[in-house]
């Protein structure tokens, strides 16, 4: 299937292609752009592979694309477990391999960004550069300012097994619409973007995938702590903040990586792909061109 390039808001010669790849005893929808060094997209929640539309076109100038729907989420199937950022890195490392892929840089965003990380320390062989933003790893020091309110209202709606599910069934837009709008994290979307968002939750089953996220996130902090009691991250690594998150992620990252850059991006909300696209592909194009195999 392939999406005409009027779809996006920066239209390029060619067309999106998407195509259902087997990973890790998955199957997910992805979408794929371009040609060159391989540059790897993980969304977060409540996004799809669609919250990089902005920027996609931009970046298959000089790279192949590849953003998936990870793994339960969107137009991938509804897998019933697996949520742990650890399987979700293994799902990104088999995905790289099923394309052909010996080498990527990744850019994660919230829910994406932990085993983007993860990826970035098991297999740095694998991972070129990592571009991290908008999210926290793990029980990490560092982001205690962040947390001193305590943890966002949600994470522990969310992490009740079936609660949630069963409270949003048939009310998923206008949750949703509280994220992408107003609550700590929008500033409005595009009107098709914001659709195809709430389509893609809308339902128990695409509410149980979205929430077992959370429910994952005590394993997924473990494996982060694991990983970094044995490592260090020695992947070229840019972090981007704004707002709510800002630098506590930066903070989270400096003292277990070697090589790590760090972004305030200012005037800019939770969903820095689509709220800032330029802004991030000033960051991100220089950062990626610096690559040996750019």
């Amino acid at each position: 299937m392939s999406v005409p390039p009027s779809f996006f808001a920066d239209p390029r010669p060619g067309a999106i292609e998407l195509r259902r790849v087997a990973t890790n005893g998955v199957e997910l929808n992805v979408a794929l752009a371009g040609d060159g060094p391989a540059v790897l997209l993980l969304h977060g929640f409540p996004h799809t592979w669609q919250l990089w539309v902005e920027v996609i076109g931009k970046l298959a100038d000089q790279h192949r694309v590849i953003a998936p729907d990870l793994r339960g989420l969107g137009a991938s199937p509804r897998a019933a477990d697996g949520y742990d950022a650890a399987n979700l890195a293994a799902d990104a490392e088999g995905l790289l391999t099923a394309l052909g892929e010996s080498s990527a840089a990744v850019v994660a965003m919230d829910a994406g960004t932990p085993p983007a990380f993860l990826l970035a320390m098991r297999r740095p062989d694998l991972v070129r550069r990592l571009v991290v933003m908008e999210s926290l790893l793990g029980r990490l020091p560092g982001a205690e300012e962040f947390l001193a309110p305590g943890a966002p209202w949600w994470f522990g709606f969310h992490a009740q097994p079936g609660l949630a599910e069963s409270v949003l069934t048939g009310h998923e837009a206008e949750y949703l619409d509280w994220f992408l709008n107003s609550g700590t994290h929008g500033r409005g979307v595009r009107a098709d973007i914001r659709d195809a968002f709430v389509n893609a939750y809308t339902g128990g089953e695409a509410l149980r995938c979205a929430f077992s996220y959370y429910r994952a996130l005590p394993t997924s902090a473990q494996q982060i702590q694991d990983a970094v009691d044995t490592a260090r991250l020695t992947v070229p690594t840019m972090a981007l903040g704004a707002h709510p998150v800002g630098t506590a992620l930066e903070q989270q990252l400096r003292p277990v990586a070697d090589h790590l850059e760090s972004h305030l991006i200012e005037d800019c909300g939770h969903i820095i792909p689509l709220d800032r696209p330029q802004a991030l592909l000033d960051l991100l194009k220089p950062f990626l061109a610096t690559d040996p195999a750019n």
